[in-house]
């Protein structure tokens, strides 16, 4: 179990990991959370903090508490996304996206699909240095990322638990769906809504698929690829037709994949780099000796290339 649990991966899958991630919670507070600066003109009396706010305790948030984070939070993550101080930046990132979470989710509602996101904020400080594209392997790495990929799968294995819990066999064959439709789904769902028990088998699939998703960890990487596949696929699905977005445990998925691959700066250097080829100037001779020049041959290699034909 130990030695799964701490699988060797490579650090450039890390610090690829460890940028988008950090990438991720900078996007997240201009584009998914804007909103969570609009709280302070709430009432204090509304806010109700989640247990660990009550269990530390938080302060009850103000304009200029929320400024603060949210100027923090982001000047910071911009600096954890290049390595820099992993383990410092890491857990100031850490710190402050957690208070600006649970100022978020202490008005009544809590969205499950920040579970990896945090989770993976919390043990990226621990996977220490890494350098992208560097291809030696390390255990410290390949722990903070099965942990996420953990968390991941705990996110969809629990909210089956919970529809079956909270909802029952009812959940299956009620009208969840339909109601999701009426309120915030697309043309598309509207033609999907029109084929007699689609949606009733839809719900069947998404409780199977939540409770078969540990799976994920059994098999070949080929399959466990084309699994992950599946589940971005179902979340595309979800926004087409009932825009419903899980950016965050999207963005903590990718954990799954072999990010060092994945090296947009040097394909950028690469295309950069490519364009039609100088044209050679013909052999002319040397003004005032009547000597050839040498041979192309005989030049220095162009950066890059072998010296000779």
């Amino acid at each position: 179990m130990t030695d799964w649990l701490t699988e060797a991966v490579p650090r450039g899958r890390v610090a690829a990991f460890r940028t988008l991630i950090y990438l991720f919670v900078a996007a997240d507070l201009v584009i998914f959370t804007p909103w969570v600066r609009t709280r302070v003109s709430v009432p204090g009396d509304l806010y109700q903090p989640l247990l660990v706010g009550r269990l530390l305790p938080l302060p009850t948030p103000t304009e200029t508490l929320v400024t603060v984070i949210f100027w923090a939070l982001l000047a910071l993550a911009l600096l954890a996304a290049t390595g820099r101080a992993p383990r410092l930046l890491g857990w100031a990132v850490c710190a402050l996206y957690l208070e600006w979470m649970i100022i978020a989710m202490s008005y009544g509602k809590v969205d499950h699909d920040r579970f990896g996101l945090l989770v993976a904020l919390a043990v990226l400080p621990t996977a220490g240095r890494a350098r992208h594209g560097d291809s030696t392997r390390t255990e410290a790495g390949g722990w903070a990322l099965r942990v996420t990929q953990i968390a991941v799968i705990c996110t969809y294995f629990l909210a089956a638990f919970a529809k079956l819990r909270f909802g029952g066999l009812d959940w299956l064959t009620g009208s969840v769906l339909a109601r999701a439709i009426i309120r915030r789904g697309t043309d598309l769902a509207d033609l999907i809504a029109q084929v007699p028990y689609l949606l009733i088998v839809a719900q069947f699939g998404i409780v199977a698929f939540e409770l078969l998703s540990p799976a994920v960890f059994f098999l070949p990487p080929r399959w466990r690829h084309a699994m992950v596949g599946f589940f971005y696929s179902f979340h595309v699905v979800t926004i087409a037709t009932i825009t419903i977005s899980f950016a965050p445990h999207l963005a903590a998925m990718t954990s799954f994949l072999p990010l060092e691959r994945v090296r947009p700066l040097v394909w950028a250097r690469r295309l950069a780099g490519r364009g039609p080829a100088a044209p050679t100037p013909p052999d002319q001779t040397r003004a005032g000796t009547g000597t050839e020049s040498p041979p192309l041959a005989d030049q220095a290699p162009v950066v890059g290339r072998p010296a000779g034909p």
